[in-house]
C-alpha cells in the first residue's frame, strides 16, 4: 500500500453558510491523503505508476473555485474528482480547514475531514 499526501495547500475562496462569508471570502488549508496499491513497479520510476500530487493540487484548486455553503460539500467534490481521475485508489481522505472562522472568539481554524473507502 502506498499513501500520497498533500498538506496545507492554501486557497482563498468564498465558501460559507452566511452571505457575508461568500462575499468576503476566507483562507482555507486543504490536506489530501490517497491510498492505493501500485498498478506497476514503483522501481520503474514512472509517474503513471502512482498518484501525481500535482494533479491532486489541481483538482483541489478547481473545486475550491466553486462557492459552496458547506465545506463538507467541497470536500466530497474533491474526493469524487480524485476517484474519477484515479480509479485504482483504495481510500481518499480530505480535510478542509477554514482559517480564522468568523466566530465571537479567536479560533485558529475550523475543519471538516471526510474519508471515502472504495470497495
Amino acid at each position: 500500500m502506498v499513501e500520497i499526501n498533500l498538506n496545507d495547500a492554501e486557497f482563498f475562496a468564498f465558501h460559507g453558510f452566511y452571505p457575508e462569508e461568500q462575499l468576503l471570502g476566507s483562507r482555507f488549508l486543504v490536506d489530501i491523503s490517497v491510498g492505493f496499491r501500485p498498478t506497476g513497479n514503483l522501481l520503474a520510476d514512472e509517474i503513471g505508476n502512482t498518484v501525481n500530487y500535482e494533479q491532486l493540487y489541481n483538482i483541489a484548486c478547481e473545486e475550491m473555485k466553486h462557492t459552496r455553503k458547506l465545506i463538507e460539500t467541497v470536500g466530497q467534490s474533491i474526493i469524487d474528482a480524485i476517484k474519477s481521475k484515479f480509479p485504482f485508489v483504495d481510500h481518499v481522505r480530505v480535510c478542509i480547514k477554514k482559517v480564522s472562522p468568523p466566530l465571537k472568539g479567536k479560533v485558529g481554524h475550523s475543519s471538516v475531514t471526510i474519508t471515502s473507502f472504495v470497495d
